[in-house]
């Protein structure tokens, strides 16, 4: 009989965790603004701002879904958020600490750091459709880390930054970095 238990017990977690793959996929697939909302979003030879722009409105999109608010666009970490995208290619390092540089350095450089303050950095790079903002934030939503800095409640300010350079021998790579912050 307890063996017996076991194995239904073993059976319902077992179908616990496949109807559970699908509903998160549901989840994120709710959470994706489909192109008529956040126009660019898959056109990767568009002029740099509108990719931001889509990028940003993914997030937003994202984020209203989720049941919070936008987050605001900050021109600091828009600055830091490029910095760092710069110091990517410009070191062929795609790292949070690159250039050997902790991933605040820029934060405190464009004097975002100072009193009570907390951020977060998504880093991603992909060239020709794998690096449209599209596919990128698939790829951030679909990693609990990323997707938790995307919908966190302990931000409430938002800069986006995408550079296009040659990384790891890839020419047109796409380096995008979303600096998210916010202070006390």
């Amino acid at each position: 009989m307890a063996r017996r238990l076991t194995l239904i017990a073993s059976l319902v977690a077992l179908l616990v965790a496949i109807a559970a793959a699908p509903a998160e996929a549901m989840k994120i697939r709710n959470l994706m603004a489909p192109p008529s909302v956040c126009p660019g979003q898959t056109n990767s030879s568009a002029p740099v701002y509108k990719q931001e722009r889509a990028m940003r409105c993914m997030t937003n999109y994202a984020r209203r879904h989720a049941g919070s608010g936008g987050y605001a666009r900050s021109a600091k970490l828009s600055s830091s958020a490029d910095r760092k995208g710069e110091d990517i290619l410009r070191c062929d390092s795609f790292s949070h600490n690159a250039c050997g540089r902790d991933f605040t350095f820029w934060l405190r450089r464009v004097d975002f750091i100072g009193g009570c303050w907390t951020a977060g950095e998504n880093i991603a790079w992909g060239s020709g459709p794998l690096g449209d903002a599209r596919s990128v934030f698939r790829a951030w939503m679909h990693s609990s880390g990323h997707r938790q800095n995307i919908l966190s409640g302990d931000y409430s300010q938002l800069g986006v930054s995408l550079r296009v350079g040659t990384l790891d021998g890839t020419r047109g790579a796409h380096v995008w970095v979303q600096h998210f912050g916010d202070r006390c």
